[in-house]
């Protein structure tokens, strides 16, 4: 490719651009570092500025991609407001919200579905953990989620909904069209937000459990001594 395409400007973005145009062409692994600094324009020289390895361009990348799949379930969420007196009218916008993401941009989305994706430095905001967190702290303050339910409720949350996400783009499940998907999604949600409504009292606490988004909340909890983001004490408290 020739060079001299690129000028002037935030380089480091347009190996992001380039990248992310590589991945949904050939997927997350089958490209080079020395093909997104061709793309641009520019020397694989310059790009190692920025990226010292193809591994840190995937992990800056899957920052990026989910800071902005936060932002879209925020905004799905806030959409929903006011529309029904629903209290769950929002954690279905979300839910319908995160499975488009994933239905429209397979590749970018098996990207950061990938293990180490993001790392222990990662910085990503807002998260969509700390989205999903939110909403299930809105309901319980509502009294429309148990409070003996919320523990860990995310996580539960999450499950069914990313599980549904992966069948779809993998092709084992189909819908017949986009109401269909959001519907799906709708049930998918409310189904869970049912089970955790009527779910027998443990008798033990529920198990803590961790991704990396938590663990690093964990840690930056600890080390700076104030939450970093929402649900960081609820994930501290479960683990006592």
């Amino acid at each position: 490719m020739a060079k001299g395409r690129y000028h002037h400007g935030d380089l480091r973005a347009a190996l992001l651009d380039a990248a992310e145009g590589l991945v949904r062409e050939r997927g997350a692994d089958g490209w080079s570092l020395r093909e997104a600094s061709a793309r641009v324009g520019v020397s694989p020289s310059a790009a190692y500025h920025h990226f010292a390895s193809r591994d840190t361009l995937v992990r800056a990348l899957s920052e990026r991609v989910l800071s902005r799949l936060g932002d879209r379930l925020a905004d799905a969420c806030e959409r929903a407001a006011g529309m029904t007196a629903d209290p769950h009218r929002r954690l279905v916008a979300l839910g319908r919200g995160y499975l488009r993401w994933a239905i429209e941009d397979p590749a970018v989305a098996r990207l950061v579905f990938g293990a180490g994706a993001t790392g222990p430095d990662s910085r990503v905001s807002p998260h969509p953990h700390d989205v999903l967190t939110a909403e299930l702290d809105r309901l319980a303050d509502l009294g429309a989620l148990p409070a003996a339910s919320r523990p860990g409720a995310e996580f539960v949350v999450w499950a069914p909904i990313h599980g549904l996400a992966v069948l779809l783009i993998d092709g084992l499940i189909r819908v017949d069209d986009a109401r269909a998907f959001d519907l799906q999604a709708e049930r998918v949600i409310r189904a869970t937000l049912n089970g955790l409504c009527h779910e027998p009292a443990p008798s033990e606490d529920w198990p803590a459990v961790h991704s990396a988004h938590t663990d690093r909340s964990r840690s930056h909890l600890g080390q700076e001594g104030e939450q970093v983001g929402p649900g960081a004490g609820d994930l501290l408290r479960q683990g006592e």
